[in-house]
């Protein structure tokens, strides 16, 4: 397998994080987004979505993280994402999606950028609003772990919410979101943290992070 990934971008985080999890191996690929790399006839050969990840496995072009995802579980069902039980099934997407549809969507890069470029934002506003979205959805995930009970992680293990929460993190430890009010949050990120698999897939630890 080869995943093409940006090592800040959170979906690429995802992908690295599941793919460890479920002990695959695969390459990374570099892909400059700040450079505008994905918005090149090769890469959009590959991936008309012009964004990153791109996973090339089974002898096809994969993109969208989540499909992604799903695909993986469903290909590789050894060390499954999502558990077993159905409604467990529905907490862990639910989650999961709320995480990846109202908050990444409307903070990616490309978002972010035509704040910034097109409508002439200043970084302060810029923040204010990438903390407005962290905000309005990780409260009620806070919430519903309150309401179905969690320890170190949403289930016995790290799964499909995981994957997707602590990249979501990563990104809200950069804007500078207080998250005291979240333990169940806090809880299940420092958990993960402590984990390998989630340790090799940071962002510090992949090939095109900048040096420190």
């Amino acid at each position: 397998m080869k995943l093409h990934a940006y090592f800040r971008s959170s979906t690429s985080y995802r992908l690295r994080i599941a793919l460890n999890l479920k002990g695959l191996d695969y390459e990374i690929e570099p892909v400059n987004i700040v450079k505008g790399e994905q918005r090149g006839a090769e890469f959009l050969s590959h991936n008309p979505f012009a964004g990153v990840p791109l996973l090339q496995a089974g002898g096809r072009d994969r993109a969208q993280s989540v499909a992604i995802l799903e695909w993986l579980d469903e290909a590789y069902p050894d060390r499954p994402l999502l558990p077993r039980d159905t409604e467990d099934r529905f907490t862990a997407r639910e989650l999961a999606y709320a995480i990846a549809t109202d908050i990444h969507a409307i903070n990616n890069l490309s978002a972010l950028q035509y704040l910034k470029n097109e409508l002439g934002q200043e970084q302060d506003a810029i923040d204010t609003w990438y903390r407005h979205w962290l905000v309005k959805t990780l409260v009620p995930v806070e919430a519903r772990l309150a309401q179905v009970g969690s320890g170190d992680y949403l289930f016995d293990a790290p799964g499909l919410f995981e994957v997707v929460l602590i990249p979501q993190m990563y990104n809200a430890r950069r804007f500078n979101l207080d998250t005291g009010a979240m333990p169940h949050i806090e809880r299940i990120e420092t958990a993960c943290l402590a984990l390998p698999a989630f340790q090799r897939a940071h962002p510090d630890n992949q090939p095109d992070s900048p040096p420190t």
